[in-house]
């Protein structure tokens, strides 16, 4: 059982940065892809960004450029930086490898 929590989401204008994190309870973490869906109600979950286990990034089309996926395996966490944020980007953001889903966090982005 692998127990992910996302952190970091919050209310930013337009044009802002957050940093989201999502850590994960084992240590075995590093040695599988990871990556971050959002949700915005009514909608399925889209793919936002993948990071494969050797660190290799791969963006959705709507955030390349702006959005930037890292992980630190010593600290069984990977990273999505958000940079120049529009209100188009609010969603529930969600951590995800293998089977196992995180609680999400709210990312909202105001005008």
């Amino acid at each position: 059982q692998v127990q992910l929590v996302e952190s970091g989401g919050g209310l930013v204008q337009a044009g802002g940065s957050l940093r989201l994190s999502c850590a994960a309870s084992t240590g075995s973490f590093g040695i599988f892809p990871v990556t971050w869906y959002r949700q915005v109600p009514g909608k399925q979950r889209a793919l936002v960004a993948l990071i494969t286990n050797g660190g290799s990034p791969n963006y959705a089309d709507s955030v390349k450029g702006r959005f930037t996926i890292s992980r630190d395996n010593t600290k069984n966490t990977v990273y999505l930086q958000m940079n120049s944020l529009t209100p188009e980007d609010t969603a529930v953001y969600y951590c995800h490898t293998r089977q196992y889903w995180g609680q999400g966090t709210q990312v909202t982005v105001s005008t």
